[in-house]
């Protein structure tokens, strides 16, 4: 396994530049799960606070950051992206809430890795 580049000491100057070193960050299975049922109960907290009651918008980053804090913290060991860049983070978190619905995202690490592993040669 390659060792990563933290958040950090990086500057981006494009999304698309970030959002290889956020597919890095989350190459656990798992963690990329917690981030999708955090993501999953997000939305439905922002439905429910939209037709059951305002309060339940407070609920939604809570279980967004929580799930994905304890893929960082305990599958991937690393600090998640949201600290140093918190708008590019989010965009790329529905990013990949996306990929992950299509099956996608698996390939987008793999992508990943092998644009690093070519900038490292």
């Amino acid at each position: 396994m390659m060792p990563r580049v933290a958040a950090m000491d990086r500057r981006f100057e494009t999304y698309e530049q970030f959002w290889r070193f956020y597919a890095l960050e989350h190459s656990s299975r798992t963690n990329r799960a917690l981030h999708f049922a955090g993501t999953t109960l997000a939305l439905g907290a922002v439905a429910a606070a939209i037709s059951i009651a305002p309060w339940w918008l407070a609920a939604a980053p809570a279980a967004g950051y929580a799930f994905a804090w304890i893929g960082h913290l305990l599958f991937e060991k690393n600090r998640p992206a949201t600290f140093a860049y918190p708008l590019w983070s989010l965009r790329a978190d529905f990013r990949m809430y996306r990929y992950i619905w299509l099956g996608r995202m698996g390939g987008e690490v793999r992508r990943a890795q092998e644009c690093l592993a070519a900038q490292r040669r």
